[in-house]
């Protein structure tokens, strides 16, 4: 039968890609072989590089006819030799070195060999190794690697056979690691009889009962360690010596190290069989330039005093591999306090996470890409993310302590500390990796853990792994992996509970212990009884969701006590967890996001006005994972939400009431905003004051015109209608709890004026009525209108022309300093803003106006400030607070306005910045100012977040005035610095203002003229 009856189609098919190469290969291998080629042209398409499984077969063929035909004659056999010499150039290199052990593949591997047998076949192949040789027995050494070579033959046929390889790494990779220590141990046996004195002493050479009485244990580390070794991998070692029978212990030491020597020697070393793979003993103590080899107790005072955090990261995965297996199990025993207390040194987590840092930062760039041991979203991804997560909580949990990275993700899903879904996702990518790993390094039998740049190198890697059946799906199904890998490792990786756990006291992770009442009362609890009933109602039982408290209480706790009232803090953790505990993402996301814990407890312990809040929106909560969830929304995003809203809703009423749950929200989420510092009192006035005109937007929209409102926005109910902004409100500078100064306004649009005033007022009630909201209250104060309390709530346009023309005060033309169009109809708040600017910014100010604001100023610090209080405390009203500043900017836009534009906006602060800028406020001054009107401002919103009350006045109790200072950013216990603080700068700024208001010297300035 002729090769050339094969078509080009039927060979590309098979998996060929030198086509011309395969089909006149496929005729020398009839020719070789005798057998048709078409025969086991089927068996071909199973390999994963067909081309090199073809060339090695016939390379075998040539040079061992007759062990191969031996093997082809044999289906079965056949089918995992091609299989075999398709993944691995490095297996088909040994077959035409030693042929005979094509044996290998005569006969399947129905399951990966126990660790006794390869122990007890290992080193039956050094049976009888030479006695007194000192350089070693080699011919002892290559019958080890050829055996060794053999049983990785049987394992990778196995491998390459199985029907779910990701599924089957488990067991290869033990079996790995089981085949090095078993090899390490043949080694070693031939180590010891190579050191023993023979007949004629030598150098090197020792009696054989002080051999004997030498122990060494060879403990296995990394991924031998944990049994999940790859096909070419270092073997990580630590050598341990001990003296038995009387052996002086310095002699033992002598012996073992040249037993240790040997033994890497066997494996590693350049032989007429190639080695193994390296013995690495670079993770002991003092790494290379430590001792290869030291007693038990050498290495317990060294890991006591001298070892690194990294030090105590490597012992996670040691256990014995080889030799003295009594004195490698009490060498684990003695270090495991160390290893699973090491988390609570100093730094500890941070230090680990800054290692991970630098190994990504010395991958070289061109194969940050391609590398999938070290690179982004790669294996040490996961295994530094599993690894730290054992180590924070193996302090308290034993069920974590696990050798292998699967077992432990197990183990760690298990107890709650990562989710199951998060376990599950990396144990698959782990798994995958792994694979990929496995199969580049069979083919080669060398060391790599690059992903290959060429397409047909990717193509065979897809065969091989079975994960894909081109390079363009592996390529895709890698970059998808590292996405998922490194989103995962950051987010568990960098979890700050992690650093909090790691620093808590032991004593500390027992919630329920006798001393968790002191513990409680000293970390600054008020009522730690109450505490401890919270903390047993959160942790009670045996559910998943409970489990999940259990782990994050013990830091949550001290992240409340590091708050302002840890008691309100934990009391509001506690009703919000009843709220929210049943749902599928809150406990997960205060166990896996960065920061959401944290900035949780900050808010609850230090905000009864949150607290309250999110009673009413609980799944707000859900903000606090991502920082810019938590910037306040501009006002066109919520507008269109609005608009929206009024879509749904023809209804007034329902309306509204949707409407008024948007501004309950969106004022927690600028209450979370602020508490947390993410945002100026200027971007928070800004932000309170959008939340504020968007409801009230909403609201007369919904009254004024249900048919047409979500179509072009303008009401055709024979008016036109205006909110004017006033006050903080109008320079978008509201605070927490303040008021909404308004004016209302309208034009008759076709209704007669009767009926026109008719229809405003019915606005204006129901915009009151429908804005009314007793958990958080707005009071839309309309006492800033002409005639103020006695004037009309709302006017015509003509009718305020009137007013302002012939009867209008001084401080009425001040109020209107403050005006801003919001809401309504835009003709109408052009024409309202032209009106207000003829009176406010008049071309001239007469004398007798100056003398009537200056007048009214006194009046009101002395009139308007609330009985007994003290003038030094009141943050509006007071000596160098709001009012100050605001009275000051206003007499200036007063006087100036008409000549300087900029002087023109409601804004105090842009108001202050302009008028130093045209020279009318020395720089000096006006900083002065500023700071103490941002001060005050921020005082006042902490008082409504601290207490959930509105007050202008700077508490004088030390526990109120402390909460105050928490909010300002004061360190605890920081209330007199804040009273300090406040009374000096306010001071500094009435001294500004007397002297600029009202032309009062400072004092200690003399008087001139």
């Amino acid at each position: 039968m002729s090769s050339d009856r094969f078509s080009l189609t039927e060979l590309a098919r098979t998996g060929f890609l030198d086509l011309g190469s395969a089909a006149s290969g496929l005729a020398e291998f009839e020719e070789l072989s005798g057998t048709s080629a078409r025969a086991v042209l089927p068996v071909f398409a199973t390999a994963a590089d067909v081309d090199s499984a073809l060339a090695s077969l016939i390379a075998l063929l040539r040079q061992a006819p007759e062990q191969t035909l031996a093997v082809l004659h044999e289906s079965d056999a056949a089918r995992r030799l091609i299989r075999v010499l398709g993944a691995s150039e490095g297996l088909a290199e040994f077959f035409l070195r030693r042929p005979d052990e094509m044996s290998a593949v005569a006969q399947p591997l129905l399951a990966p060999p126990a660790e006794r047998e390869l122990a007890a076949d290992m080193l039956a192949a050094v049976q009888g190794s030479a006695l007194g040789d000192t350089a070693g027995d080699e011919a002892a050494w290559t019958r080890l690697r050829v055996r060794y070579r053999w049983w990785l033959t049987r394992l990778a046929a196995y491998d390459l056979e199985q029907g779910d390889p990701v599924a089957g790494l488990d067991g290869v990779a033990r079996a790995l690691a089981d085949l090095a220590g078993a090899t390490l141990e043949a080694s070693l046996a031939v180590a010891r009889r190579a050191v023993t004195l023979a007949d004629k002493p030598g150098f090197g050479l020792f009696d054989a009962a002080q051999v004997d009485a030498t122990r060494l244990s060879v403990m296995g580390m990394g991924k031998a360690g944990a049994r999940e070794l790859n096909y070419v991998s270092d073997v990580d070692v630590i050598f341990i010596a001990e003296a038995d029978d009387g052996l002086d212990s310095a002699r033992a030491v002598e012996i073992a190290t040249r037993l240790a020597m040997l033994t890497m020697r066997g494996i590693s070393e350049a032989l007429i069989e190639p080695p193994l793979w390296e013995v690495d003993a670079n993770l002991r103590p003092e790494g290379k330039d430590g001792a290869l080899v030291r007693t038990l107790d050498s290495h317990l005072a060294y890991y006591e005093r001298w070892a690194k955090n990294w030090e105590f990261q490597a012992l996670l995965k040691a256990r014995p591999l080889a030799g003295d297996r009594d004195l490698g199990e009490r060498y684990v025993a003695a270090l495991a306090p160390a290893v699973w207390n090491s988390s609570a040194r100093e730094g500890f987590v941070e230090s680990v996470q800054r290692m991970r840092e630098r190994v990504t930062a010395h991958i070289p760039d061109d194969e940050v890409d391609v590398q999938l041991k070290l690179g982004p979203g790669g294996l040490r991804d996961i295994e530094f993310t599993v690894q730290l997560l054992q180590l924070v909580h193996g302090q308290s949990d034993e069920s974590v302590r696990q050798l292998g990275t699967l077992p432990a993700l197990v183990a760690l899903a298990d107890g709650g500390y990562i989710g199951r879904v998060e376990a599950a996702e990396f144990s698959q990518d782990y798994r995958m990796l792994r694979l990929l790993e496995h199969r580049l390094q069979l083919q080669r039998l060398r060391r790599t853990h690059l992903m290959p740049r060429d397409a047909d190198a990717l193509r065979v890697l897809a065969r091989a792994s079975g994960l894909a059946s081109t390079a363009s799906e592996l390529s895709a199904l890698r970059a998808s992996g590292k996405l998922r890998v490194r989103g995962l490792h950051e987010r568990l990786f960098y979890r700050p509970l992690l650093s909090a756990v790691a620093a808590l006291p032991a004593e500390g992770l027992n919630l329920t212990s006798a001393q968790a009442e002191a513990r409680l009362a000293a970390i600054g609890f008020l009522d730690p009884r109450g505490a401890l009933a919270h903390i047993a109602a959160l942790t009670a039982g045996v559910s998943r969701r409970a489990t999940i408290q259990r782990h994050l209480l013990p830091v949550m706790l001290q992240w409340f006590a590091d708050g302002a009232d840890p008691d309100y803090g934990l009391l509001a953790f506690r009703r919000l967890s009843d709220s929210l505990g049943g749902t599928h993402w809150f406990l997960r996301m205060l166990r896996d996001s960065s920061g959401a814990a944290e900035r949780l407890t900050k808010v609850l312990s230090g905000s009864r006005f949150i607290g309250e809040l999110l009673e009413l929106t609980p799944e707000s909560v859900a903000w606090l994972e991502d920082e810019d969830d938590l910037r306040p929304r501009t006002r066109a995003a919520l507008a269109d939400e609005t608009r929206a809203v009024l879509a749904r809703h023809a209804n007034a009423d329902a309306a509204a009431a949707v409407l008024r749950g948007i501004r309950r929200r969106e004022v927690l989420r600028l209450a979370f905003s602020a508490t947390l510092d993410l945002c100026t009192v200027e971007e928070l006035g800004l932000g309170l004051s959008d939340v504020t005109e968007n409801l009230i937007d909403g609201v007369v929209r919904a009254v004024r015109a249900p048919a047409n409102r979500t179509i072009t926005g303008v009401a055709d109910d024979g008016i036109e209608f205006a909110v004017i902004a006033m006050g903080r409100f109008g320079g978008q500078e509201l605070g927490f709890g303040s008021d909404a100064d308004v004016m209302y306004a309208y034009r008759p649009a076709g209704l007669a004026p009767e009926q026109a005033q008719y229809r405003s007022q019915h606005i204006v009630a129901e915009l009151k009525r429908l804005s009314e909201d007793s958990r958080l209250p707005l009071d839309l104060d309309v006492g800033l209108r002409p005639e103020g309390k006695n004037g009309p709530v709302t006017r015509s346009l003509d009718s305020y022309k009137a007013y302002y023309a012939r009867w209008s005060l001084t401080w009425e033309a001040q109020a209107l300093l403050r005006a801003r169009g919001a809401v309504g109809d835009s003709a109408l708040l052009e024409d309202f803003i032209a009106v207000a600017d003829a009176v406010r910014y008049p071309q001239a100010i007469a004398e007798t106006a100056v003398r009537e604001v200056k007048r009214i100023k006194a009046r009101v610090e002395s009139e308007r400030l609330p009985q007994a209080a003290d003038p030094l405390r009141h943050l509006k009203l007071g000596r160098g607070s709001l009012s100050d500043v605001e009275w000051f900017v206003q007499l200036l836009q007063l006087q100036h306005g008409w000549a300087i534009p900029a002087l023109r906006t409601p804004s105090t602060l842009i108001a202050l910045a302009e008028a130093t800028d045209a020279g009318l406020v020395p720089a000096a001054d006006a900083a002065t100012l500023r700071a103490a009107w941002l001060l005050a401002s921020r005082a006042r919103s902490a008082m409504t977040l601290w207490t959930n009350k509105t007050s202008d006045i700077l508490p004088r109790d030390r526990t109120q005035l402390g909460g105050v200072a928490r909010l300002l950013n004061y360190p605890p216990g920081a209330a007199n610095q804040l009273e300090e603080d406040y009374l000096a700068l306010t001071r500094r700024a009435r001294a500004v203002f007397e002297r600029e208001f009202y032309g009062i010297p400072e004092r200690g300035t003399p008087r001139t003229g």
